[in-house]
């Protein structure tokens, strides 16, 4: 045991002189001189667009044309309103009539229910003479035994 301790020890103090001179060694180099970065070009300054010019709305028009143009658009106009004003009064006329049709189908439909009910009533008298004609016939049956 006691040489197996001893030569423990010895090989562990070997494993640290070695560790300790490759560390000497490692902290010995000099350093080398970092590498110099190769110039990179300056990048071109991002200029502003040029603004496009506005173009002129009508070129070459002169003021008696512009006017005709404008008279023109404004009588087009007119036209147009004209025609959906005449289309606004045929669309209230269609509904006046669709709400009179809707005031007779509803005054249809009352009356129809007036008479339904009447028959139920009628239908239900009949269940109940029905009722006590065979009640009396079973009754008058029996009684008469």
């Amino acid at each position: 045991m006691k040489t197996s301790l001893i030569f423990g020890l010895t090989i562990t103090i070997f494993l640290v002189s070695t560790v300790q001179f490759t560390l000497a060694f490692e902290t010995e180099q000099e350093p080398k001189p970092p590498q110099i970065p190769a110039p990179t070009p300056e990048p071109e300054p991002i200029r502003m667009p040029e603004p496009v010019p506005t173009p002129i709305p009508f070129p070459g028009e002169t003021e008696s044309e512009k006017m005709q143009r404008l008279t023109e658009e404004n009588n087009k106009l007119k036209q147009q309103n004209t025609d959906l004003q005449g289309q606004i009064s045929t669309l209230k006329n269609e509904k006046s009539r669709f709400q009179a049709e809707i005031s007779e189908l509803n005054d249809t439909i009352q009356s129809l229910k007036e008479v339904i009910m009447e028959q139920i009533k009628v239908m239900m008298d009949l269940l109940s003479q029905l009722k006590n004609i065979l009640f009396e016939k079973i009754v008058s049956t029996t009684i008469n035994l």
